[in-house]
């Protein structure tokens, strides 16, 4: 992936993705193409600024460059900002004929040597804002009216001095910055309300409790610490004779570090209000993995790569000390029994890394998986509970026409909105044989009975439709048992994919 920083300016950035200046004039930002724009204003200016000023949507912006294979790192802008459409009566590019005249006045007057506070005394009088493309329309005016580039250069300065703080971009970013300046000392306030919300944990024997369950067969800490021992294994094994072949086992720390950042991180935080290890160490994580990643990457093995490299496995050996020392205790303490089945259950998710495979933990195998409670009028399922108008939403917006047929072949389901193959209403509670035409009855009979017979888990059907591809596809529905419980089938429109992939169009 291309990592990309908004918060650089927008030269920089197209220095370093040449491609973007194409993309960023198809979004709107038909300047970029000019050099003495993009060597000027473009040193300056971010790609959030600009979005705001030339009410482009962040959204789109965002969107776009994902899809052109960019990663954006950095703090993100506001997605929820949008283009809006300019109003009536609203100001335009143009500056007022009027205005500029007047404008030209006071840098004319200034020319002459006329003292600045002066000057700018009649200006705030008279002007309470002033656009940046006014002023630069009047300098460009004095130029066409014969005063010499070279003057107009020598008194810039004080042409800025005069409109200081007196631009609309100064006011706008001045406003900015207290309602930045505000929102910190929010959110300040929020975190320590809800910090003291929190009741006080005792972590005096915290190494203790946690060194008990790092000791219990199968529990999350014991596999965590089994990690990390081979992980140290391995640093130590690398540190002796700098056998390069042991990276890409180094490099599963991915996995052990995902589990963290899943199971360990944002329940400290979310449950029990400890985020400093989600604010500090996560982040540190990634940097580790991302550090490995591009090492990994490069063929130039040379002093530098591994001056690099030592420094990167250094911070991953730290970090087992902080984990052991300092996560696993304050987890130990806060988190229930419950919660530690239930991170237990997730684990099972996950690749094994360093050789390290997950061991059964009996008293969470034999414990009751705690049930998702909903409030009344909810679907509860065991991934989570939904009002009935969720989960109808949720099933319309998937892309894909979807139909149930029950164990029974009895049509069950089919979502709403335009399909490709009809589905009416009244085929509801219909044998699903009678709703296909007799040649294509046969087929439909032989893929069910696979199904119910184990002999197949799915059928993919590619066609031809309409003049675009669909991708139909046909699926068994089993219980955790593997008892089969009817077929589901998907249409799905795939001509996005042959758009991107192939760039051919529809």
């Amino acid at each position: 992936m291309k990592k990309l920083d908004l918060t650089k300016p927008v030269y920089e950035l197209t220095q370093e993705y040449p491609e973007l200046i194409e993309i960023m004039a198809g979004l709107g930002f038909n300047e970029i193409t000019k050099k003495p724009m993009l060597h000027s204003v473009g040193k300056i200016m971010t790609i959030p600024k600009g979005a705001k000023m030339k009410n482009i949507s962040m959204m789109d912006i965002v969107t776009t460059l994902m899809g052109k294979g960019f990663e954006l790192v950095g703090e993100m802008p506001d997605m929820a900002a949008a283009a809006q459409p300019a109003s009536k009566g609203s100001k335009t590019d143009e500056p007022s004929e009027g205005r500029t005249e007047q404008i030209k006045g006071y840098l004319k007057r200034l020319g002459d040597g006329e003292d600045l506070e002066s000057v700018r005394a009649d200006f705030a009088r008279e002007f309470g804002d002033v656009e940046a493309s006014e002023i630069m329309q009047a300098e460009q005016d004095l130029m066409k009216e014969g005063t010499p580039l070279s003057e107009v250069q020598r008194l810039c300065d004080v042409h800025s001095a005069l409109f200081h703080g007196s631009t609309t971009e100064e006011k706008i970013a001045n406003a900015e910055k207290e309602v930045e300046a505000s929102l910190l000392r929010k959110k300040a306030q929020e975190e320590l309300a809800k910090r003291d919300a929190f009741p006080k944990k005792d972590y005096s024997d915290k190494n203790a409790r946690a060194a008990e369950m790092e000791a219990i067969v199968g529990h999350p800490l014991y596999t965590l610490t089994k990690e990390n021992d081979a992980l140290a294994g391995l640093l130590a094994r690398f540190k002796e004779n700098r056998d390069e072949s042991l990276i890409p086992a180094i490099r599963e720390l991915s996995i052990h570090y995902a589990k963290k950042g899943d199971l360990l991180y944002p329940h400290l935080k979310v449950k029990y209000g400890v985020s400093g290890p989600s604010d500090v160490m996560w982040t540190v994580d990634d940097e580790i993995r991302d550090a490995l990643g591009a090492l990994a990457k490069e063929s130039n093995h040379d002093e530098e790569w591994n001056t690099r490299l030592d420094a990167v496995l250094t911070r991953a050996e730290e970090m087992i000390y902080k984990e052991q020392n300092i996560l696993f205790p304050i987890c130990a303490v806060n988190f229930t029994d419950e919660e530690w089945y239930n991170i237990y259950h997730d684990e099972k998710d996950y690749d094994v890394c360093f050789g390290v495979a997950q061991e059964c933990w009996e008293a969470a195998e034999n414990a009751k998986t705690p049930a998702t409670f909903g409030v009344e009028g909810e679907i509860v399922m065991p991934g989570g509970h939904l009002t009935l108008e969720q989960l109808t939403a949720l099933l319309n917006t998937i892309p894909m026409e979807i139909s149930f047929v029950d164990v029974d072949n009895i049509n069950r389901f089919f979502n709403e909105g335009p399909k490709v193959f009809k589905r009416p209403g009244m085929a509801i509670d219909r044998e699903v044989f009678s709703c296909h035409p007799p040649k294509i009855e046969p087929m439909v009979r032989q893929i069910i009975d696979d199904f119910r017979n184990n002999r197949r888990d799915e059928v993919s059907v590619w066609m031809e439709k309409m003049g675009r591809t669909m991708l139909v596809k046909y699926m068994a529905v089993r219980d955790k048992s593997g008892t089969y419980i009817g077929t589901v089938e998907v249409v799905q429109d795939m001509e996005f994919a042959k758009e991107h992939f192939l760039g051919e169009e529809s």
